[in-house]
This record gives C-alpha cells, structure tokens and sequence, in this order.
C-alpha cells in the first residue's frame, strides 16, 4: 500500500510517464515496451479515454519522439538517473518528515528500537549508514560539508542516548554547538559503507566534550571531528545545568571513558604540527 502511495508521484516528478515507460522497456526502449505491454494497457486506457491503435507507424512515432527525449543516455544510465533522484527526493522529504519521508523515519525509528544494548564501556557507535551518491563533488569523493553532517546526526544520536531525546529538548533544553574541530584523514566514496564512534572526554556541569571518529567498514580511520556542547535553556537562550538525569548519565558515561586509552589528535589546532 505505501509503495502505491508514495511510489508514483516521486518517479514521474522526476522521469516523465514516457521516459518511465522507455526505462521499463531495456535496450529496447519504447519500441519494446509497447510492443510488450501495449495490447494489455488498451483497454483500460479506453475507459480513460479514445485510444488509437497501435499501427507499426504510431509505434515508431512514439519511440522516434522518446528517442530524441533520451536517446543520449542508455537505458544504465536512465536507471542510475532515477534510483539517484529518488534517493535524494526521498531523503529530503524524511527531514520534512512527510509522506514517503515520513514512512522512511518510522522504519529508522523501528529499526533502532530493535538495536542491541548500547556498551558504554566503549566507544560508543553513534552512526553507521552508506555514502549516499548525491555526498560526493566534483572531485569525486565525499564533500567535506557531509563530514560534519556526518558528525552532526552523532552527536544528536549521543545526546539521545544520554537523554537528551526529542521530549528533553520539547521540555526546553538543549545542547548547542560551541566549538568543532574536522581533521580530513581519508577520503570516502559513494557507496561506502562508514560509521561513527564517540568517545566523551569531559560530561560535567554544563558542557559535553566529545571527541568523535568516523571510519571506513574496512577499519580506517577517515576523519575525527572534537566538539564542544554547551547545555542551553531554549526559553532564555542561556547555559544553565542539565536536567539530573542526563548528568547522571553523562557522568556514568565519563566514568567509562575516563578508562579508555586517548586517541591521537586531540586538542588539535588548525596548523598545528605534529
């Protein structure tokens, strides 16, 4: 049913009804997939409407009209067109949270429900996904904007589980970003598959100091983003203490990471030697 509903209206907003049809068709193009799926359309498309036959001249018409619609790119190429604009309407719709977008973060949330027990006795693993296509730029490997991207749905996902979730910050409190420091170590590409590991390094009073990883499923090392957070009241626009909970848990956290060994880089500063 969902398919049905938020299907349709993405593919044709951007590939036409015929462009969609020459697709479905292969190499062949349009030709084929009327050859193949016309004498089955007809007839419901004269409750719609008078249809014409579908004389040899038509035929080639229509196919001769798709082919100077897109006849310069193969049928390979239609198709990664549209799987990489579906991807992109789909995921800017899930920051609107509508419609298929809407659909999508309701199966994240069920995913993540179904999450094993996070380990705070590690680095905590904070994002794991695939470097969508539309992440890449003119030199071929992911934007540096997408790091901090990156680092910045990690550090929400660290707040969460500290519970600093949607009904904390409805509640009138938040952390805001004070400080970020990226250091770009290797390049990442369309495609690959990357995850995040938080390490806390300071959880007291107001501020958070995280010291964030993000790797390469192969096991590199791709880039550390270090971060302040300071704790806001979203009424006055000021620092003020977390609520106790979300200090508890940061200091249960702390007490963890306090044990772990430091990873190289940080307090780094832009320019610094090593």
């Amino acid at each position: 049913d969902d398919a049905i509903r938020f299907g349709f209206g993405i593919r044709w907003a951007q590939m036409g009804l015929f462009e969609t049809y020459r697709v479905a068709g292969g190499e062949a193009g349009m030709a084929h997939f009327i050859a193949q799926f016309g004498p089955c359309l007809s007839w419901p498309w004269t409750k719609l409407m008078d249809v014409p036959e579908l004389t040899d001249d038509l035929v080639k018409t229509i196919a001769d009209q798709s082919d100077a619609q897109s006849g310069m790119h193969s049928i390979r190429e239609l198709e990664r067109i549209r799987d990489n604009n579906l991807v992109a309407m789909m995921r800017s719709l899930k920051g609107q949270n509508w419609g298929a977008g809407a659909l999508l973060n309701q199966h994240d949330t069920r995913l993540r429900a179904a999450e094993p027990a996070v380990d705070f006795s590690a680095p905590i693993r904070t994002l794991a996904r695939a470097v969508p296509i539309d992440w890449t730029d003119y030199n071929g490997h992911m934007n540096e904007a997408r790091y901090l991207e990156s680092f910045s749905k990690a550090t929400d996902r660290f707040m969460e589980l500290c519970g600093c979730d949607a009904d904390y910050i409805a509640g009138g409190d938040s952390y805001f970003t004070a400080e970020s420091h990226i250091r770009h170590i290797n390049e990442a590409n369309a495609g690959d598959q990357v995850y995040v590991e938080a390490l806390l390094l300071d959880g007291q009073g107001k501020k958070m100091h995280i010291f964030n990883s993000l790797y390469h499923a192969d096991g590199r090392l791709l880039a550390t983003c270090e971060q302040i957070l300071l704790h806001v009241s979203l009424e006055t626009r000021r620092t003020t203490a977390p609520k106790a909970a979300v200090g508890e848990m940061l200091a249960m956290i702390q007490a963890h990471h306090d044990k772990l060994p430091r990873p190289e880089g940080i307090g780094r500063a832009v320019g610094q030697r090593k």
